[in-house]
């Protein structure tokens, strides 16, 4: 970056007018950052929230504390909440895939030929029919079609509402 780009970013950054930008980079000897502590120590920058301190490592010890803290609080920690989204998102695939299961239980693939029933079978079947041998179930189906079958699935479920 040329001298004018750098002076730009630093205008930019420390919402400060050109001149004031361009006497500060000169002063920190065309170093960003020192010509930003010298905007700050002139106070036409707000120094970071913290004094601009920051430790990003935290002892096992000063985590555990937090922990009990949070529990005698009754907050929930970071873990729990992300362990509980977990159980409650795999709760409610097994509660998808179970009423899916049963939804194919309850109605079934009939086969007939001129009106008489020949074969009747769950729906979950023909599913994992299809899923793990349709090279077999899907020509069988069409050709039977030829042949004078009809197909029809039959819901067995007692409830009149669904």
């Amino acid at each position: 970056m040329d001298k004018l780009e750098q002076i730009e970013k630093l205008r930019e950054r420390a919402q400060v007018s050109y001149d004031e930008a361009r006497a500060a980079y000169e002063e920190a000897g065309g170093d960003l950052l020192d010509a930003l502590i010298i905007l700050e120590k002139q106070g036409k920058v707000a120094p970071p929230k913290g004094d601009g301190y920051h430790r990003s490592e935290q002892t096992v010890s000063e985590t555990a504390q937090e922990e009990k803290e949070d529990q005698s609080q009754g907050r929930r920690t970071k873990n729990e909440e992300a362990t509980n989204n977990f159980k409650e998102t795999l709760e409610k695939i097994w509660k998808f895939f179970s009423g899916l299961i049963k939804k194919g239980n309850e109605t079934s693939f009939e086969i007939l030929k001129d009106k008489e029933h020949m074969a009747s079978f769950p729906v979950t079947v023909l599913a994992i029919l299809l899923l793990f041998a349709p090279w077999v179930t899907l020509p069988l189906i069409v050709i039977g079609l030829f042949f004078g079958f009809h197909y029809q699935f039959v819901s067995n479920n007692s409830d009149k509402d669904s």
